[in-house]
């Protein structure tokens, strides 16, 4: 028998549950300057209770190749990718709406 999520009264086998907080967060996309005038491109504004963390950066540094690491909340890929890693978001399941790039 299923179990049914009492949140979203939907089967837990169906996944709904990520898929609803995907569509809901407010992400955005930045570059910052480090040190030596080194770019680093921050995406800032995902939950790390819902998401996976270390997947995502995982999959964002295997698709832009470039160095990274996720801090709490955020997201620092090495270099500046505003606009590919906007691309890759929407790809890994994020509406496109809730994404704003700086």
């Amino acid at each position: 028998m299923s179990d049914i999520d009492p949140i979203t009264g939907l089967p837990k086998e169906i996944g709904a549950w990520e898929s609803i907080t995907k569509e809901s967060q407010r992400i955005k996309v930045r570059t910052v300057k480090r040190r030596f005038g080194k770019l680093m491109t921050l995406i800032e504004g995902l939950d790390s209770k819902e998401i996976n963390m270390r997947d995502l950066t995982k999959t964002l540094k295997s698709k832009l190749a470039c160095g990274g690491t996720n801090k709490g909340n955020t997201v620092e890929l090495q270099g500046n990718h505003k606009k590919k890693a906007k691309e890759e978001l929407v790809k890994y399941g994020f509406a496109s709406e809730t994404i704003s790039v700086e």
